[in-house]
């Protein structure tokens, strides 16, 4: 039993790019599949499948992506948390590392990145800060 499943995933994600794995196995959920589709989509991770095997709950294989043999994600870290929520509206929402790094909230629209969510004009939970 995990009580905060999206910081589990982001523990693995930060152990397995300082060991230099190319590959994590996490848990599937729907609130992982839309965090990982935001680092998908704005680079910091190569991909991840859904893994089904007979017997076993599905899980996520989350393939991470390197640089010149540094890892991508240089640094991940949660911001809210189950025992303290960090909401944000969009005037409030600073830029992370002057625009070289994101934060990725949970909106009334879903789960998106801090420039989508100015974008769209919406605020919300801030999940987390990558760069």
């Amino acid at each position: 039993m995990v009580n905060d499943p999206v910081g589990d995933m982001i523990a693995r994600i930060k152990n397995a790019a300082t060991r230099g794995r190319s590959k994590v196995m996490c848990p599937a959920s729907k609130m992982r599949a839309r965090v990982l589709d935001v680092l998908a989509d704005e680079g910091y991770i190569r991909g991840y499948q859904l893994v089904q095997q007979p017997g076993a709950f599905p899980e996520f294989e989350i393939e991470l992506k390197y640089f010149d043999g540094q890892p991508v994600i240089v640094e991940i870290r949660r911001v809210s948390k189950p025992g303290r929520r960090v909401y944000s509206s969009i005037s409030d929402l600073k830029p992370v590392k002057n625009g070289l790094g994101i934060s990725i909230l949970s909106t009334p629209k879903g789960v998106m990145s801090d420039t989508a969510a100015r974008d769209a004009n919406v605020g919300g939970e801030v999940l987390c800060r990558v760069y």
